[in-house]
């Protein structure tokens, strides 16, 4: 298909994704169009006010705890695959030693929980089923603790977002009316000062929509660590009480 530029002139309906392409394939012309995108985003900016500055705060914190805690909440950093069953069949061959046991705590979340079995049983060879289940409940309510670090944060920063925004808007269409003078109003003005007003809200919105949703997945993937800490430790108390009984018929 082709299509007429009005002068006579006719080019293919491709042809200006073509000139787009050649153009951006200079380095003149993208710098260019990198500065003018920068000088506008930085002009957006400056002409939101001063609201704008705590809303780009909370993007900074959001990005980073948001990092954070997906680095965290690797299942190779909570529920490595094969420790437990690893952990059964080794101490099966041979009790490990205390070092083994410090290595293993700082191995991973579920490691710090085998690793208070272990050092029950060590330091409290005759010890009850209820002081072996307490010890490794104990440890695992810290490392779930843990788990959950910065959530919080990230769900407070989902909140406060869009509240920010819409007080930027607020503040902005205030000065905006009280710098109109009766009888001299200006719609285009106005109508141009009220779009930069609400250029806070809809920061304010995309700061809170992907907050949100990783504070939802990261909340998500806690409770699926924590469920499978729970399923592995009730089966490493009772690996530890069938273990005993065997050491000590012998």
């Amino acid at each position: 298909m082709r299509v007429s530029d009005g002068g006579g002139l006719a080019y293919p309906q491709s042809y200006p994704l073509k000139m787009w392409a050649l153009l951006m394939t200079d380095n003149r012309t993208r710098t260019a169009f990198t500065s003018v995108r920068e000088n506008l985003l930085l002009s957006i900016i400056v002409a939101a006010g001063w609201p704008v500055w705590p809303l780009l705060l909370c993007s900074v914190l959001a990005v980073a705890l948001s990092l954070e805690r997906w680095m965290q909440l690797r299942t190779s950093r909570v529920v490595p695959a094969g420790l437990l069953d690893n952990s059964i069949s080794t101490s099966q061959q041979q009790w490990p030693t205390r070092e083994q046991i410090d290595q293993l705590a700082r191995a991973s979340s579920l490691g710090a929980v085998l690793a208070s079995g272990f050092r029950c049983l060590t330091d409290q060879p005759h010890c009850s089923e209820a002081v072996l289940r307490w010890q490794m409940e104990s440890t695992g309510r810290s490392v779930a603790h843990r788990l959950e670090r910065f959530l919080p944060a990230l769900a407070t920063l989902a909140s406060v977002a869009p509240l920010l925004g819409l007080l930027g808007t607020v503040v902005g269409m205030i000065d905006i009316f009280a710098s109109q003078t009766p009888g001299q109003s200006q719609p285009a003005q106005l109508a141009q000062g009220i779009s930069v007003a609400l250029y806070n809200t809809a920061l304010g919105l995309i700061i809170a929509i992907p907050t949100l949703v990783v504070w939802r997945a990261c909340r998500t993937r806690v409770d699926q660590h924590v469920m499978q800490l729970e399923m592995a430790s009730e089966q490493f108390v009772q690996h530890l009480l069938a273990l005993r009984a065997r050491r000590t018929q012998r």
